[in-house]
């Protein structure tokens, strides 16, 4: 763990009162350095300007130790999901190493996943590949629990998302679990565009463009990778189940 109030402490309490200021210094230092956790003097600094932005992908893989944790106890599906997210995201060692850190202090939650839940309020499609990337790692030991879609659909509404909007996001992970029948392939496309099985082709047509101007990658030029692997990730779904839903209502 990082000491910076510790060391803060120590030095300030032996200018001020010698040994006895340096020893209870370091002691109120130490408590400091307990609540906040931080594990770099960035981190501190950040932590005294009021909290710096929880980058992207470290929100990510917060996200995603949690849901493995919510199980009560992490899982070998658990983890070879996370592999595939980092290899999704093509990390690199440093970036693996980043991500395994992140996972891991998730499990327990804490006050940088809500802060960076939090940061995320509203910012579309950011938020929705990253509860897409939840509900992947809620499927990976079978059907999620009560548990997972509790504290899916929670950061959905702290994403400030509907409640129907943040089920919908779990359309791709089920999918992934097996091959769905036909039919069942059609449902989930519909879910996916938002539409009813009798809308009317325009309604449709309007759904898809809307879904591809709202998602698609090119919005994101400079954004991170986690956001354009993401967008990516969720036009491709969209074109997919437009395709389908297409040949399904037979127009073009």
């Amino acid at each position: 763990m990082f000491w910076p109030g510790t060391l803060i402490g120590i030095v300030a309490g032996w200018a001020l009162a010698s040994i006895p200021g340096a020893m209870l210094g370091g002691l109120l230092g130490q408590v400091l350095d307990r609540r906040l956790r931080r594990r770099s003097w960035r981190e501190l600094l950040d932590e005294l300007r009021g909290g710096a932005r929880v980058p992207e992908e470290e929100l990510l893989f917060l996200l995603l130790g949690r849901v493995a944790k919510s199980r009560g106890r992490v899982q070998d599906a658990h983890i070879q999901q996370a592999r595939a997210e980092m290899l999704r995201l093509g990390l690199d060692e440093a970036g693996r190493l980043h991500a395994i850190d992140a996972f891991n202090r998730g499990k327990q939650g804490g006050s940088r996943l809500e802060e960076g839940v939090q940061q995320c309020r509203g910012q579309r499609p950011s938020v929705d590949g990253l509860l897409q990337a939840c509900w992947r790692m809620a499927w990976a030991a079978g059907a999620p629990s009560a548990a997972e879609k509790a504290l899916i659909l929670r950061w959905g509404e702290g994403f400030g998302l509907p409640r129907a909007t943040v089920l919908s996001l779990a359309a791709g992970a089920e999918a992934l679990r097996a091959p769905p029948s036909r039919a069942e392939s059609y449902r989930q496309a519909l879910r996916l565009l938002g539409v009813e099985d009798d809308s009317p082709v325009e309604e449709i047509k309007r759904a898809y463009r809307r879904l591809i101007s709202q998602h698609h990658p090119d919005k994101l030029a400079g954004a991170g990778e986690a956001r354009i692997a993401a967008a990516t990730e969720k036009t491709r779904e969209i074109q997919q189940a437009y395709a389908l839903v297409r040949e399904r209502r037979g127009f073009r």
